[in-house]
């Protein structure tokens, strides 16, 4: 059977399951929105690696900041001489010694589903309530119709959520897959004409994924690709991203291109991608058998990416637990924040995708420390010569 084949059962399988989430409820809490709303006394955190500076007084109009003004030196009495004066209709909250900063922006964030019994209101609300104020769901599993509509009703503040920036799994909607580029390109023209902005592969056929991304680009559509182990030995990240690929999630396909004297990774006989322990915990040794930092095959990938203009969004933070998972598994905050039908979900887990510790020794976490060292490296390498790197919790 075709490894994409194979790949596309998997996502219509998930599809089918998260299928069922319910919508998030109308918004019935919270205040606002106000013509006007002034932040009085905040430090400002500006987002642009600039210090913190304050007290100040911000002025939101219309969804905007529309001003951010001094009004006095840390530590004094705050000149009510020159503050923002408050128009009909508006609200002032005093948060005189609070930091105020941007909204944070998840780059990798599901929704979820059915299967792990999460509903969108609880996803939503937690991500608000870390300050994430925008999200991109790389896959829209729960269907393109939903995620579209849910950003409809985010923008038009129907729902508590954060804005939402729709990404199709590649085939989303499909009895059967691609065989030809044009049903490739005739796919990515019906999912624009539905509301998604961009696409998430995993990998292809590289005609058919190749004329996609040519698609993409002429709808004016953006994409993204977790480049899955089945695919990645004949379309790895230099690959997609002479394409026109815009940006890389998590980092398969990285190491692959960073290979010198091999092509594929070096699996053990009984190697089988489906066995959840075995796909993790061989992904945890990929990064040794890439070139080392600094050398000329590692530099020579790292700049072409940068002068492709390539976005990587590596979600380091989906992948801790596998470094210690102990630590992680008993983190105090899980009996008061984890919906229990997720915990029962990352149980240890053969058939659950991500519950692989059934089986997961000191090798294991030894390996992923040294692989977070050299992909980290790498990511931190990519940013100081310019290129971009984004944030994802998956």
């Amino acid at each position: 059977m075709p490894r994409s084949f194979v790949l596309f059962l998997s996502l219509a399988l998930t599809q089918l399951t998260q299928a069922a989430i319910p919508a998030a409820p109308d918004r019935n809490e919270g205040e606002g929105p106000y013509t006007q709303l002034i932040l009085r006394g905040v430090n400002v955190i500006d987002g642009t690696g600039a210090p913190a500076y304050g007290p100040a007084d911000v002025v939101i109009e219309g969804n905007r900041i529309v001003n951010v003004v001094v009004v006095g030196s840390a530590n004094s009495p705050i000149k009510e001489d020159g503050r923002p004066k408050l128009k009909d209709g508006g609200r002032e909250i005093n948060l005189t010694g609070k930091y105020v900063m941007p909204g944070l922006v998840d780059m990798h964030g599901h929704i979820g589903g059915e299967e792990q019994g999460t509903p969108a209101e609880y996803v939503y609300k937690l991500w608000l309530g870390h300050g994430i104020t925008t999200i991109r769901d790389p896959g829209c599993g729960n269907g393109v119709d939903f995620c579209v509509s849910e950003q409809a009703r985010s923008a038009a503040n129907q729902i508590t959520a954060p804005r939402i920036y729709p990404y199709v799994f590649f085939g989303m909607g499909r009895d059967t897959p691609f065989t030809t580029p044009d049903q490739a390109r005739q796919w990515v023209r019906a999912m624009k004409a539905k509301g998604a902005i961009g696409i998430k592969c995993f990998g292809y056929r590289p005609d058919i994924l190749q004329a996609a991304l040519d698609e993409v680009k002429k709808q004016g559509m953006r994409s993204i690709c977790h480049h899955a182990q089945t695919d990645v030995a004949r379309v790895n990240v230099l690959t997609t991203a002479r394409w026109g690929l815009n940006g890389m999630e998590h980092w398969y396909g990285l190491p692959e291109a960073l290979f010198e004297g091999q092509t594929v990774q070096q699996y053990p006989a009984d190697y089988n991608y489906m066995n959840e322990a075995q796909r993790f915990g061989q992904a945890g040794r990929l990064w040794a058998q890439a070139a080392a930092p600094g050398s000329d095959k590692w530099n020579a990938v790292r700049d072409e990416l940068i002068k492709l203009d390539f976005t990587i969004d590596p979600t380091f933070t989906i992948y801790l637990a596998s470094r210690d998972f102990m630590r992680a598994r008993r983190a105090d905050w899980h009996d008061e924040y984890t919906l229990p039908a997720l915990w029962n979900f990352f149980e240890p887990n053969r058939e659950n995708h991500g519950s692989f510790f059934y089986d997961w020794g000191t090798e294991e976490e030894v390996a992923w420390r040294r692989n977070y060292q050299l992909w980290m490296a790498f990511i931190n390498d990519y940013k100081n010569h310019g290129g971009r790197v984004t944030v994802g919790s998956d």
